[in-house]
């Protein structure tokens, strides 16, 4: 792949005898394509590196020497240039180039699942011979073969264009496919008992330009003419741009669309495979209650019954008759989309009255950090000899798309990475300096790493290691990602970290969220003190009170003093958007608590989780692929997400659920369609003011909100004092893996089979120091709360560290956690006797 700086000059070629302008230094196949000429090829893909592999793209060139006959994607252009694509001698080379290949690829494209889609077959009709002079028997191999638990290889197939081992070792750092074998028996495989267990795998079936690489769920299942498809936005924190493809009403494949502001056309495979889920038996389709029969709710009922959409809001309605707006409270909505997201906030602010209204669920950074920060985008970040500062988590396990952007840009860009996650990172290895602190200690050393007052050893890293540090960041811009790390300390370090960084000249931030939507429901509105537009409640009320009849006047509840006021018996009537607290608030028991306290559950879902099961009335709402709107991303980033099949039963888009509630209650929400939202917002917000809904449809880089500080970042003024740990005990780092017990991957029948065990995760140099065994079941213990795990030696922890993945199977670490701590301390017994 060649990096073309876009304001790079232009110069002037020939091609096929037309005199055009293109950018100095462009890769020849690319600057033909870009003036309407277009060269076939098989290797080349202008996201890798070009390798010249098929010659498909042989062309002939003139540099002043005289024409020769040269592959097009190994040349850059230069001045003068002449290029011919359509001569007798290309003509020559093209057919000879398609006769060698389809020498032993089998001619089965009536059975191939990339029949009709095919390269091979297109340029064959166009460029190729009309009939083969090869009478021998073709090789063969045993077909197929699995190389995971989704892909499959037909190597007969294979015409070696090198594809899918260059975007395995080169894109994402997994090189499990390689060429093996040589001469005639040539192939692509994987080692031998060793599967290509990528989080990316399903790219290089996108990629491969033959049937060579298939994907399991979609293989027999449709040919590309009975496919119908529409751009849309997968709703994860990045907002990936994909292809949404179905045949008759059912959703059968998710392709990456190369946006080159995002994805770049890639996808992991948690995002890719999980259109599944979404057409899962297991849907919600219609309404249920709790007992009593077909239209009332009866809490002494033994779990969810049928119901009628009619009585499951009268339910609704009756809960909220005269209720005081302070015993209302709203969890969720990060999985809604901005439209929907509006709705409900001026549901439950403008017309309920209640501020009790968090998209959060307790794991996220607080809003003051999300929007108060001077706000930087990925290209920013990827700027050529910028310095990336990573106070995140590990990006490959929860961010997979931005992982392959940053280390892309480490590798060719001359990008410096400073990285400070907890443990190390799959970035580690390609950062110029990888620092890895112990809980709790982040804070202390950004301050000595910005401040260069460095004291011979802070927070476990040497003071050798931070000046390092301190010596690329500072004469270089700086964009910062940051996220909630680790559940396993508070978000104090990390605010003091900012506070530090904030130092720095030439400073931005990209923070991260967990959860898909959860900068658009900020910006709509759905967090304690906010308005829509990021407009605090004192500033914006104004703005709204004309349409937002019943604004509170007092900041309302987050999220745990929701639960907290719910568990004291303090709430009436509780929303569930799509959240799911039991299983995804730190503190498991003060969720269940607080729904089984509560009047009245009310849960907005696709599934039933175990939250939605203690509801009192569980609504069935759209997804992303069967609900028109918008997402933000956590650039601010909004996107379109467009409707591509009908939604299961009487499921509804999230926002039409909230316009009947506030009908039923004598109101009208003026919501008839996601447009109708930015008609409204548009004359509200200075953050969205010109924005145009149907405009995003056209633009590949949607929309950018570049306004920020409206919700000033507050900085550390008073730091904590750090307590010493001690030779007993060890930190504790709670962390996330791509793979999990989340309701989506479970519903997905592709991904369910992915998510591993939980385990304890400890440096072998502790291991020896405790004189453990691998395997070996342990009680861990923390403030008089434990747990009983298998241990397993993990050498990318620090020292003195341990950590557990949560929501596994298995030991939860939340049993372990503590709202109030600065960071967590754990003690291991390793006298439980048995193993894993």
């Amino acid at each position: 792949m060649t990096d073309i700086d876009q304001d790079s000059e232009l110069i002037s070629v020939t091609i096929d005898g037309q005199e055009v302008n293109v950018k100095s230094g462009e890769v020849l196949i690319d600057a033909c394509e870009e003036v309407g000429v277009d060269i076939p090829r098989f290797c080349y893909h202008k996201r890798m590196s070009q390798v010249g592999m098929c010659r498909m793209c042989i062309v002939e060139v003139d540099t002043g020497r005289g024409p020769s006959l040269q592959p097009s994607c190994m040349m850059n252009v230069s001045e003068g240039m002449i290029v011919d694509t359509q001569s007798e001698a290309i003509k020559k080379v093209q057919d000879g180039v398609l006769e060698f290949l389809l020498l032993n690829h089998p001619l089965d494209c009536p059975v191939c699942d990339k029949g009709g889609e095919c390269p091979l077959q297109d340029q064959t009709m166009a460029f190729g011979p009309g009939e083969t002079r090869f009478v021998e028997e073709k090789r063969h191999f045993e077909k197929p073969i699995p190389i995971n638990d989704n892909v499959f290889l037909d190597r007969e197939r294979c015409i070696l264009c090198d594809r899918c081992t260059r975007f395995a070792d080169e894109v994402v750092g997994d090189p499990l496919i390689q060429f093996i074998d040589r001469g005639n028996s040539t192939q692509v495989n994987t080692f031998p008992e060793d599967p290509f267990a990528s989080y990316f795998s399903g790219n290089i079936v996108q990629l491969c330009p033959v049937g060579a690489l298939t994907a399991k769920p979609y293989r027999f299942k449709a040919r590309p003419w009975d496919l119908e498809e529409i751009e849309s936005t997968y709703p994860n924190p990045l907002g990936d741009r994909i292809v949404v493809q179905s045949s008759r009403d059912q959703v059968l494949r998710l392709q990456g669309l190369d946006s080159e502001a995002v994805n770049w056309g890639w996808l992991c495979d948690k995002d890719r495979f999980s259109f599944e889920a979404f057409q899962s038996e297991y849907r919600l389709d219609n309404p249920l209650v709790r007992g009593g029969g077909l239209n009332k709710a009866n809490k002494l009922g033994t779990g969810l019954v049928a119901a009628s959409w009619a009585g499951a809001m009268s339910i609704i309605t009756e809960s909220l008759d005269g209720v005081n707006p302070d015993r209302v409270a709203v969890i969720g909505g990060a999985r809604l989309t901005n439209e929907s997201q509006y709705a409900w906030a001026k549901l439950a602010k403008g017309f309920i009255g209640t501020d009790n209204v968090s998209a959060d669920l307790g794991d996220e950074l607080p809003p003051d950090i999300l929007l108060g920060l001077p706000r930087a985008t990925i290209a920013d970040a990827c700027q050529p000899n910028s310095t990336i500062v990573l106070l995140t988590s590990d990006l490959k396990e929860e961010y997979g798309t931005l992982y392959i952007r940053l280390r892309h840009a480490a590798k060719n860009l001359g990008v410096n990475i400073i990285d400070l996650s907890p443990v190390e990172t799959a970035l580690s290895s390609d950062a110029a300096v990888s620092l890895h602190p112990l809980p709790g200690e982040v804070g202390n050393v950004v301050e000595a790493l910005v401040t260069g007052d460095i004291p011979r050893e802070v927070g476990g890293i040497s003071g050798e290691e931070i000046s390092q540090a301190h010596h690329i960041i500072k004469d270089t811009n700086v964009v910062v990602f940051v996220s909630r790390s680790s559940m396993g300390q508070s978000v104090i370090p990390i605010s003091e970290a900012l506070t530090s960084l904030q130092q720095l000249d030439n400073c931005r931030f990209i923070p991260l969220v967990r959860r898909a939507n959860t900068m658009g429901a900020l910006d709509m509105g759905m967090a304690p003190g906010l308005l829509p537009g990021r407009n605090s409640l004192s500033s914006g009320s104004s703005a709204f009170s004309d349409i937002w009849p019943n604004l509170p006047s007092e900041p309302g509840a987050n999220t745990k003093q929701i639960l907290q006021k719910a568990a004291n018996g303090e709430i009436d009537t509780l929303f569930l958007l799509g959240a799911d607290p039991i299983t995804d608030y730190p503190d498991k028991s003060i969720a269940k608590a607080a729904l089984q306290k509560v009047n009245t559950v009310i849960a907005v879902d696709l599934f039933v989780t175990p939250s939605v099961y203690e509801s009192d009335v569980a609504l069935p709402a759209a997804s992303f692929l069967e609900a028109n709107g918008s997402h933000t991303n956590v650039e601010g980033r909004i996107t379109p997400i467009r409707q591509k099949v009908t939604a299961p039963g009487t499921a509804r888009p999230d926002w039409m659920i909230a316009a009947e509630i506030s009908h039923r209650l004598g109101h009208d929400l003026g919501i008839d369609s996601p447009e109708d939202v930015w008609e409204e917002i548009n004359s509200r917000s200075a953050v969205h003011e010109g924005l145009d809904y149907e405009q995003l449809a056209h633009d590949d880089n949607g929309h950018l909100i570049t306004a920020t500080g409206r919700i000033p970042f507050i900085p550390v003024t008073e730091r904590v004092e750090t307590r010493p740990i001690d030779s007993y005990a060890m930190r504790l780092i709670v962390g996330k893996r791509m793979f999990d017990q989340g309701i989506v991957t479970q519903m997905s029948p592709s991904l369910c089979s992915l998510a591993e065990q939980s385990q304890l995760r400890i440096n072998q140099y502790d291991f020896n120091r405790l004189g453990i065994q691998e395997g070996t079941q342990v009680e861990v213990s923390s403030g008089g709360k434990s747990i009983s795990i298998s241990v397993k030696v993990d050498n990318r922890v620090p020292r003195s560290s341990a950590l557990i993945y949560a929501n596994l199977e298995g030991a939860d670490p939340r049993e372990l956690l503590s709202d109030d701590e600065h960071s967590i301390d754990i003690r291991i017994d390793p006298t439980v006797k048995g193993t894993a």
